[in-house]
């Protein structure tokens, strides 16, 4: 038996990146999952978002680990949208022991350069997207009497400033005052509330000529390779490594979401080789 045995967990952002390693890992250890993502562009982004197709392996990988899994295309902007996929995920599977808002995007421009409408999706999803999942989970979490975990995907850069990364640099120090906050008010039901703080994690948010070209702005896009990219992103972290994998970040939150984690409650956990000693 997985540490997660009989449990339901709901995580957004789930098509890919962390969020599909999360549903893995969680599977893994026995949990059944209700799974959300937008599934499609953003205009205001810089790169390419999940697919249909992205959820639907998603929902693939985790049934071939023997595990229930509902799956919703569904926007966390939308309070709506969000409340009926967990409902319904909790009408199928009869629970819901663990929250993990992990959606989220990235953007870069410096502060006095950001469009209105990038500003407010960033703030949108990677701040109040998180609210929405946790408001809207909280009662059936409650209803179960057995306490539960809340997991909420933080960032390195929610414990320092960062140029040209703004307002994804405020929204996720908004996340670890709202974790702070959840902990406290919900630490009487042993609902317990903390965050996962990662740095570099190799994902299409990192891996994409946005990126590389915030990295390596001198260079013409052809002659930004990984070979180039990969020590740049290296030197933000203190061990010598470019990034860390999705797994790496999946494994602390399968550790949050455990009861070898009970008494674990409003920290900010460090998946980040050491950058936010730097």
């Amino acid at each position: 038996m997985g540490t997660l045995e009989g449990k339901v967990a709901f995580i957004t952002g789930a098509a890919r990146g962390q969020g599909r390693s999360h549903a893995i890992r969680l599977a893994e250890e026995g949990a059944d999952i209700i799974a959300i993502d937008i599934a499609h562009d953003i205009e205001t982004m810089q790169y390419a978002l999940a697919t249909p197709d992205d959820l639907a392996e998603t929902v693939r990988q985790v049934e071939a680990l023997g595990r229930r899994i509902m799956a919703t295309q569904a926007d966390v902007r939308d309070f709506d949208a969000v409340k009926g996929a967990v409902d319904a995920g909790v009408a199928e599977f009869g629970r819901l022991d663990i929250v993990v808002p992990n959606a989220g995007i990235m953007g870069f421009a410096r502060v006095e350069d950001f469009t209105e409408d990038a500003w407010a999706n960033m703030i949108a999803i990677n701040l109040t997207g998180v609210w929405h999942a946790v408001k809207a989970s909280i009662p059936h979490v409650r209803a179960g009497g057995r306490g539960g975990a809340i997991i909420l995907t933080s960032s390195t850069y929610a414990l320092m400033g960062a140029p040209n990364a703004g307002g994804y640099v405020a929204a996720k120090h908004g996340v670890v005052g709202l974790m702070r906050t959840l902990a406290l008010e919900l630490a009487p039901e042993f609902i317990r509330v903390n965050t996962v703080a990662p740095t570099v994690v190799d994902t299409t948010m990192v891996q994409n000529e946005a990126i590389y070209s915030l990295f390596a702005p001198e260079l013409p896009p052809e002659e930004r390779t990984p070979e180039v990219i990969y020590p740049r992103f290296q030197g933000l972290n203190a061990m010598p490594i470019p990034f860390v994998e999705p797994r790496d970040v999946s494994n602390a939150v399968a550790w949050l979401a455990s009861d070898e984690a009970r008494y674990v409650t409003g920290i900010n956990l460090s998946v980040d080789a050491g950058a936010v000693l730097k």
